[in-house]
């Protein structure tokens, strides 16, 4: 029986437990990923570990979320990232020098390696075949400490690719089709490996673009082959001595099967308010739109843009759109100047802007008031663009520009009958720049490490009582997201490194009394209902409520990333055993977990709540590692205890 490529890659770094899905698995990872978002803290939690440099062969911190410095704040936060990054023997790409997602693929990414990202799109790397995962901070500082990352064996949905993709349609609706298959939390537990002949038809930017996306599916990672697209974009990056081919076996396979006619594809739209509610472009045509955004952590690809700045060339913008360029790297907005791009996108009316995450992170780009925005970027949860009520839409850079020019929704196929289809294939020789970053070096192991008055010691967490007794403040819905939880934005990102000053708009966009609430009680539990804490893997969605005494989240199911983050950092999180009890758990209601601690040291995995005078049945899904984490207050806790041992 063949193997899957991505049992390949697992096989070859597993260092705990067996490829059985559902089990706990430990692998090595080989690379680690920091972005200033969520950098900042991971960054303070590896300086707490008390060691003198990453272990790992190959870790970076990017500066591009929170890259606007309005005050000292994130000035400052960027000055530490630097001084820590080259103190510990760690690449710093500073602000302005690209997003995370398209750098790493330039400059780093390596087929076959592992890659651990305190970023929920990391796996934008199965561009150039690397098994990549998004995670919480603190997993991520583990990692670059030489520890295993842990977490359940993933099954694997084998998606064979057919065909070729016709003109006007790309890489964007080979994920949004999947999308409209499966929502969005139809692959949790899954790592999505794509084959079959269609894939040999994609760029590994067009795979960066369905990697990427793969999480909105709730997908683990997604894997493609390293063939011959892998080959020409590292020859083109100037590093062609990283290619090795990899492959699945002829006769794989895989838990589970789908399968893609590209030929047959058509463009696709994902409605508000969420990723999964996707339409063809052809169903919702004609509707008004006031802004449309090219490019953030996926789709500011050179290929991206330059399709664009073709169907662009001797056009201008309808007067009632305002229209955005976000070029993924310096590097991408150089060579379409060195093509010839940027001019026809200037004089067609774009704005174009620093190589950032901007408006897909809330920094800025919001609509206006029931203004309709199409946008190429991965999410659209509700109020995620910073303006309340949004209407933002996800499509193809094909789709936004068509609407660009037309002044409402419309499928690009209709240019078609004004203008044949720019298309655009990857550079023999990309213009290759590195200047901005600065490479890990022995030499800069002495820089003094500078802080800044907004970065804040972590705060400390108490270890698990023999019995919990807490009050229910909060009880959402399904579906309730990171960013629903622990907001972006221009006004909150900068606190990021501050938990005291971060926590006070925990749940704002919910319960905007939430954090004083949590003063008047002696601990706090939130109650969520399916797929609870899916999007960004920020940890402060569990270390800001932590830190405001949330020390229980009851939910129906649970985010893959969201349930690690809360067992790092102290809270436990029991799902209803009968999903009806939901109803029984409302806000207000005191409850007690009697023995929990007891229960919890000796494995019971069945958790009796008592609430309203009646005790319902919980069930705690977590591994053995992570109970002693919750015993112990935190992962950080539980692992200086073992360094001082």
């Amino acid at each position: 029986m063949g193997k899957s490529l991505t049992h390949k890659i697992l096989e070859s770094h597993l260092v705990e437990g067996k490829l059985i899905p559902g089990e706990e698995i430990g692998i090595r990872i080989d690379q680690t990923l920091l972005q200033d978002a969520t950098g900042t803290m991971a960054m303070l939690e590896f300086e707490a570990l008390g060691l003198d440099s990453v272990r790992t062969e190959c870790s970076v911190q990017y500066v591009d979320h929170n890259i606007l410095q309005g005050d000292h704040k994130n000035a400052d936060d960027h000055r530490y990232l630097q001084t820590a990054s080259m103190r510990y023997g760690v690449h710093f790409s500073p602000p302005g020098n690209g997003i995370c997602h398209q750098v790493h693929l330039e400059r780093f990414g390596v087929p076959g390696k592992t890659l651990l990202g305190a970023d929920s799109h990391t796996p934008s790397a199965a561009g150039v075949s690397m098994f990549a995962m998004g995670a919480g901070g603190l997993d991520v500082a583990l990692a670059m400490a030489g520890r295993p990352y842990y977490f359940p064996c993933p099954k694997v949905l084998g998606v064979k690719l057919n065909g070729r993709l016709p003109d006007w349609v790309s890489a964007k609706d080979i994920i949004l089709e999947l999308l409209r298959r499966y929502d969005v939390k139809g692959c949790v537990g899954k790592v999505i490996e794509y084959y079959g002949p269609g894939v040999e038809t994609l760029t590994a930017t067009d795979r960066l673009t369905i990697g990427n996306m793969g999480t909105e599916l709730g997908a683990t990672s997604t894997v493609f082959p390293s063939d011959e697209q892998t080959r020409r974009f590292l020859e083109a990056q100037g590093r062609a001595e990283y290619w090795t081919e990899l492959a699945a076996d002829p006769d794989a396979t895989y838990d589970e099967y789908d399968q893609i006619d590209l030929s047959k594809l058509e463009p696709l739209i994902a409605c508000p308010s969420s990723p999964g509610n996707v339409k063809s472009v052809r169903d919702v045509a004609g509707i008004k739109v006031d802004q449309a955004i090219i490019g953030s952590c996926v789709n500011s690809s050179f290929r991206d843009l330059m399709v664009v700045a073709g169907v662009l060339e001797g056009r201008c913008i309808h007067r009632d759109v305002f229209f955005h360029i976000n070029p993924g790297s310096r590097q991408v907005l150089e060579n379409v100047v060195f093509q010839g791009g940027l001019m026809a996108l200037l004089m067609a009316g774009a704005r174009v802007h620093e190589s950032g995450c901007l408006g897909c992170i809330g920094m800025g780009q919001a609509p206006g008031t029931n203004q309709v925005s199409l946008r190429t970027f991965p999410r659209n949860f509700p109020g995620r663009s910073g303006t309340k009520g949004d209407q933002v839409y996800l499509c193809s850079p094909e789709t936004a520009v068509a609407a660009a020019l037309k002044g409402v929704i419309t499928d690009p196929r209709d240019l078609g009958e004004e203008m044949e289809y720019p298309k655009v294939g990857e550079p023999e020789k990309y213009l290759v720049d590195t200047a901005s970053i600065v490479f890990a070096s022995p030499s800069y192991r002495e820089t003094q490490v500078i802080r800044g008055p907004n970065i804040r010691p972590l705060p400390l967490m108490d270890p698990l009582p023999e019995t919990l007794e807490a009050k229910v403040l909060l009880k959402v819905g399904d579906n309730i997201s990171t960013d629903g939880i622990m907001p972006a934005g221009s006004d909150i990102l900068p606190l990021r490194s501050n938990i005291e000053a971060l926590s006070e708009f925990a749940y704002c966009k919910l319960d905007d009394d939430f954090s004083t609430k949590c003063k008047e009680v002696r601990a706090a539990v939130v109650v969520g209902g399916e797929n609870y804490g899916q999007g960004s893997s920020r940890e402060h969605a569990a270390l800001a409520p932590r830190h405001l005494g949330v020390r229980v989240k009851i939910a129906k199911s649970f985010a893959r990333i969201h349930k690690a983050n809360l067992c790092n950092f102290g809270i436990i999180p029991l799902e209803f055993k009968d999903p009806t009890d939901y109803d029984v758990v409302q806000e207000g209601r005191d409850v007690r977990l009697e023995g929990i601690r007891e229960r919890i040291a000796r494995g019971d995995e069945k958790i009796p709540l008592e609430v309203g005078g009646k005790t319902i049945m919980t069930r705690l899904d977590v591994s053995a590692r992570q109970r002693e984490y919750l015993l112990a207050g935190g992962a950080l806790n539980f692992v200086k205890q073992g360094l001082m041992k």
